[in-house]
């Protein structure tokens, strides 16, 4: 007895496997203690072998900038921006204030490129708090993203039109039990 299988035709014109399409996702909480699980996200997304990209707005201090990222490991990359310190008031310098703009400016160029598989943005409820960032343009950037990119935004008191965009909030808040 011979058995055979028959294989059917495929229509090239519809994909075998469906386009999957980017999430915005939020961490966000009134503890700043949620980027070691962002964290966690992005090096096990860059295990899989995909590209991830992970742009701290304010923090400084270790001469970094757009220029100079680091590789933490072969898929992930980070940046901060080009400060000798940490922003954590809306009273910046104009070489401040220029290093901020610079690396604002980058992380739209770069997310519109497609490279990246995750691009995380931390701290940046802040800097749209501190009014370092305008929210305008973070909204922009979300809906004219190339549709595969996953991008997650985090820090505490995130603007209410930006949760109203997002596909998945996660808020960490500290339990009352002792």
């Amino acid at each position: 007895m011979v058995s055979q299988l028959e294989t059917p035709a495929l229509n090239l014109e519809r994909p075998i496997i469906p386009k999957v399409e980017g999430l915005v996702q939020i961490f966000t909480g009134g503890q700043r203690s949620f980027f070691t699980g962002v964290m966690a996200e992005a090096l096990r997304i860059a295990g899989q072998g995909m590209p991830v990209l992970v742009i701290q707005f304010l923090k400084g201090g270790i001469g970094q900038g757009p220029d100079r990222p680091v590789q933490l490991g072969q898929n992930l990359e980070w940046v901060r921006c080009d400060l000798p310190r940490c922003i954590d008031t809306p009273q910046i310098d104009e070489v401040e204030t220029s290093c901020l703009k610079q690396l604002w400016d980058w992380t739209q160029e770069i997310v519109f490129t497609g490279k990246y598989s995750l691009v995380v943005l931390d701290e940046l409820s802040l800097a749209i708090k501190l009014g370092l960032i305008p929210e305008a343009e973070v909204l922009a950037l979300l809906e004219k993203r190339p549709p595969h990119i996953d991008i997650i935004l985090t820090g505490p008191e995130m603007p209410p039109v930006l949760l109203d965009v997002a596909d998945q909030i996660t808020e960490i808040r500290r339990s009352h039990r002792p």
